[in-house]
């Protein structure tokens, strides 16, 4: 470890430290509380608002809101400008990544149409809410993640419906497989959009306008947002234990199922993200922007991805498990991805928007 780490190291609060153990033991909490108390999913499925899981929600809106006060939203208009990055993104959420999910789930769960159906679903939702916190871990650009979040979002809503039918419906008609169909509205897809997305990224917006205008930036960034950073990672935990706890007694009764679900997810996440990266350094973005882009190729949006399928398939149908599944496998696996991308960092060579030590740095100790 250089002396450079060792001071970044040096920096971090015992969260941030220890992220991979506090994640872990956030997810062995959750199985434990479902499995331990008696009816607890249930009873946490039930708190919901027109198929909104509040506890849910909650997190999420916890989880986004301190990252998204940390973008400087006067410097979107140099991200909007960066075309190679725009279409780097369209390109892989949403021609790429649906085709290799649909690939991975008919060659590798050819015998479980269900667990098939709900894994094509995933990977038609694109993220739009928990890659916020991995790309501000791995020190990517605040601003691209926030524009590339957003037209994430509008296609999202446009484009779900219509690749649900292709995947689902038509492509397995063409090549002889067996078809189903899927039941969901744009109004349903932008009502998620507005919930996850649209609360804290004006909550954020606001937020930072109103401390500029207030104290000026210099307090803002190095007062109050590190203040404000710890709260991401407490949404984060807490988005975890209540994703584990509903599914907790499933998971446990069905491991078989589980690892045949989690194989498919894995693939396409390293694929997903390690192209994402290979295809920003290719075109020379620079660290902060390739990673990204690596980020917002590999993440999904799992709270459309199960909303959907429990509203087509029912609660308790394969489609909803493998659902579920999805971000149980994605937040380890990105996690990790995270220490893989600022190991890389090291090794990054030329481009455009390299970070520099200080900001690194700052981005770090602010998370």
């Amino acid at each position: 470890m250089s002396a450079a780490d060792t001071g970044v190291a040096g920096r971090l609060s015992v969260l941030d430290r220890f992220l991979p153990v506090w994640i872990g033991a956030a997810m062995v909490a959750g199985l434990l509380l479902g499995r331990i108390i008696p009816g607890l999913g249930d009873a946490l499925a039930s708190v919901e608002i027109d198929g909104i899981s509040l506890p849910i929600a909650l997190g999420l809106l916890i989880m986004m809101y301190p990252v998204l006060a940390k973008v400087r939203y006067d410097r979107l208009d140099s991200v909007t400008g960066d075309r190679r990055l725009l279409i780097g993104s369209l390109l892989l959420n949403w021609i790429i990544g649906p085709a290799l999910m649909f690939t991975l789930a008919w060659l590798l769960l050819p015998d479980l149409p269900e667990y098939r159906t709900g894994l094509i679903i995933v990977g038609l939702a694109r993220c739009i809410a928990m890659v916020i916190i991995w790309n501000d871990l791995a020190c990517g650009d605040r601003e691209a993640a926030a524009v590339l979040v957003a037209l994430n979002s509008i296609f999202q809503v446009v484009m779900f419906a219509v690749l649900g039918w292709f995947y689902l419906s038509v492509l397995p008609g063409w090549l002889g497989l067996e078809q189903t169909t899927i039941d969901t509205s744009p109004w349903a897809i932008a009502k998620s959009v507005l919930i996850f997305l649209g609360i804290p990224l004006l909550a954020g917006y606001l937020t930072r306008r109103l401390g500029e205008r207030a104290k000026g930036r210099e307090w803002y960034e190095s007062t109050f947002l590190p203040r404000l950073g710890p709260w991401a990672l407490y949404g984060l935990l807490f988005t975890i234990v209540i994703l584990f706890a509903l599914q907790g007694e499933q998971i446990t009764s069905h491991p078989w199922d589980v690892v045949r679900i989690a194989l498919p997810l894995l693939i396409y996440f390293a694929v997903m993200w390690g192209g994402g990266f290979l295809l920003g350094a290719v075109m020379g973005l620079g660290y902060a922007r390739t990673t990204t882009l690596a980020f917002t190729a590999a993440g999904n949006n799992f709270e459309l991805a199960i909303a959907v399928a429990i509203a087509t398939y029912g609660a308790s149908s394969g489609q909803a498990l493998a659902g579920v599944i999805g971000p149980l496998i994605e937040v380890p696996v990105l996690v990790a991805l995270v220490y893989v991308s600022l190991a890389l960092r090291k090794r990054f060579t030329g481009g455009r928007q390299e970070p520099s030590l200080d900001e690194s740095k700052e981005s770090v100790r602010d998370v």
